[in-house]
């Protein structure tokens, strides 16, 4: 999706102009890809503009740079208030926030040890990751010939900036052979996730997920849907999946911060359930979206008030 710029960009403690931040060609990160990141967003709230689970996003992002050796010389709280700050700064209620910690130029080479860590927080309006008609209808998925990775060869529990490599491989084959999306497998052959997002299949009144064993991100978007679903009554289980459980699954969706929660009406040319997004799924994403813009007191913890 096309990207609208906004103003400004936090770029290591300075907002600095949208066109004016720049990394320089032979930067390490850019070679390497050498960096962590993060995705979150914001919503409009009946008491003002408020990011969704900011700290829990901020945790994971520092999760990601310990794995990766990474020692940024800002606090997580200060991360914290410093996308508070550039919300504000350009002066937009709802958006898509993205935090990126990476190496400064001057070194190069496979070693990132010596290298600088930079950081910055940039911030724009974005819709529907999937489109608003795979949210509305549901989305054509197939599962990927390319494999989530090994734990022993790139760490899948980082959000890491050269391991979506990997992503984009599966997400490419899919749009070219004609899907919405892309499902990974495992090495040992277990459901892992989507290309960006992670899954969900409803089984009667299970909602089961893919455990972190088998390789899906942790994702803040999962653990919210977990807690929906159990709040609701539901039977939460973290349990491996395979392809035929998918096939044979009531319903199934995808979740993500970017993609928040949209149903999965296909796999592999096979329909899921009425081929339609299902009851399960449609109450979860209305409580979903209801708690992400305030309007649910069990869940106001979760959002996190720019001002």
């Amino acid at each position: 999706m096309a990207i609208t710029p906004t103003s400004k960009i936090w770029m290591s403690g300075e907002f600095v102009d949208w066109d004016d931040a720049r990394i320089h060609v032979l930067n390490p990160t850019l070679h390497y890809g050498w960096g962590v990141f993060e995705g979150i967003r914001a919503y409009s709230t009946p008491v003002g503009s408020a990011v969704f689970r900011l700290t829990d996003h901020i945790a994971r992002l520092y999760r990601s740079a310990k794995i990766y050796l990474m020692e940024p010389t800002f606090t997580p709280e200060e991360l914290v208030q410093a996308t508070k700050d550039t919300i504000a700064v350009n002066n937009v209620e709802e958006c898509y926030i993205r935090p990126l910690i990476y190496l400064g130029y001057g070194e190069m080479g496979l070693n990132p040890l010596p290298s600088s860590i930079e950081v910055m927080i940039a911030v724009w309006p974005w819709g529907s990751y999937l489109g608003e008609d795979a949210e509305r209808n549901g989305a054509r998925a197939t599962i990927s010939t390319w494999r989530r990775n090994d734990p022993n060869i790139i760490p899948p529990a980082a959000k890491a900036s050269g391991q979506y490599l990997n992503s984009s491989l599966a997400k490419v084959a899919a749009i070219k052979a004609g899907y919405d999306e892309a499902i990974m497998t495992s090495p040992n052959g277990h459901i892992a996730d989507g290309s960006g997002e992670n899954v969900f299949i409803v089984s009667g009144r299970q909602v089961i997920t893919p455990p972190l064993s088998d390789g899906p991100l942790g994702g803040i978007t999962r653990a919210s849907v977990m807690q929906i679903a159990a709040d609701q009554g539901y039977e939460v289980r973290e349990q491996h999946i395979v392809r035929t459980d998918l096939y044979l699954a009531d319903e199934a969706f995808f979740t993500g911060t970017a993609a928040e929660i949209v149903p999965i009406s296909e796999v592999d040319d096979r329909r899921i359930g009425t081929g339609r997004p299902g009851p399960v799924t449609r109450e979860i994403l209305d409580i979903f979206h209801q708690a992400t813009h305030g309007e649910v007191d069990r869940y106001k913890d979760w959002n996190e008030l720019v001002s």
